[in-house]
């Protein structure tokens, strides 16, 4: 998969570390904050939205008293315990960014998540170094299925969207490095097993775990 390819992007949660499964616990904790249930319809409507959509859509959906940022502020509170110490690297992860950087393949970050938390996890699992380019939907105009962000990461790398091979484990990830024109690995993650089919449908290459890449 890594033929003809000149770069390579990732999606980071659920894809770099496993944390889809920690956002629906913080989406219930913080809806009873209100008194409101968490709706069953909720994590497929924000999928692929940027941490500021998803902040509008809450303002909006829940007609939450809050201001924009002070809900971006308590999810970036609630969710900073749960990175620092539940958070790991998914299996193969640090393997395959090795193996990129021995063989010079540039790499970069396109992320829905808020950049408090990106730079958190990059810290905490100390991977910064691999990484030419990290950018986070809030950045550009549309979050995915719109290919914004991995072709901003692409400009940053300096390559052409053609040329780069995409890692994403949801639906609207998957569709939006198509978007983007770029090839597509879809990457298993327990929280959008239910989408394997919809998923491998859509992407040019599926794996389980990034340790089969290099086996």
């Amino acid at each position: 998969m890594l033929k003809d390819i000149d770069a390579v992007i990732f999606d980071l949660d659920g894809t770099l570390v496993d944390s889809m499964w920690m956002w629906e616990t913080i989406d219930i904790e913080y809806l009873e904050r209100f008194g409101l249930e968490f709706p069953l319809d909720l994590q497929n409507k924000i999928e692929g939205m940027s941490f500021s959509e998803t902040a509008a859509y809450f303002k909006d959906r829940f007609k939450l008293p809050d201001s924009l940022d002070q809900i971006k502020s308590d999810w970036n509170k609630m969710a900073y315990d749960k990175y620092l110490h539940e958070v790991p690297l998914k299996e193969g992860v640090r393997e395959f960014l090795e193996y990129l950087k021995s063989n010079k393949i540039p790499a970069g970050i396109a992320t829905s998540n808020s950049r408090e938390l990106v730079d958190l996890i990059i810290d905490k699992h100390n991977i910064g170094d691999y990484f030419s380019s990290i950018r986070t939907s809030c950045e550009v105009d549309k979050g995915k299925p719109s290919p914004d962000i991995y072709l901003l990461v692409a400009m940053d790398l300096m390559v052409e969207p053609e040329r780069v091979l995409v890692f994403e484990d949801v639906i609207q990830g998957v569709m939006a490095g198509k978007n983007a024109n770029m090839k597509v690995c879809a990457v298993y993650d327990k929280f959008s097993e239910k989408d394997d089919k919809q998923k491998i449908r859509l992407s040019d290459y599926y794996i389980s775990s990034m340790k089969e890449i290099l086996h």
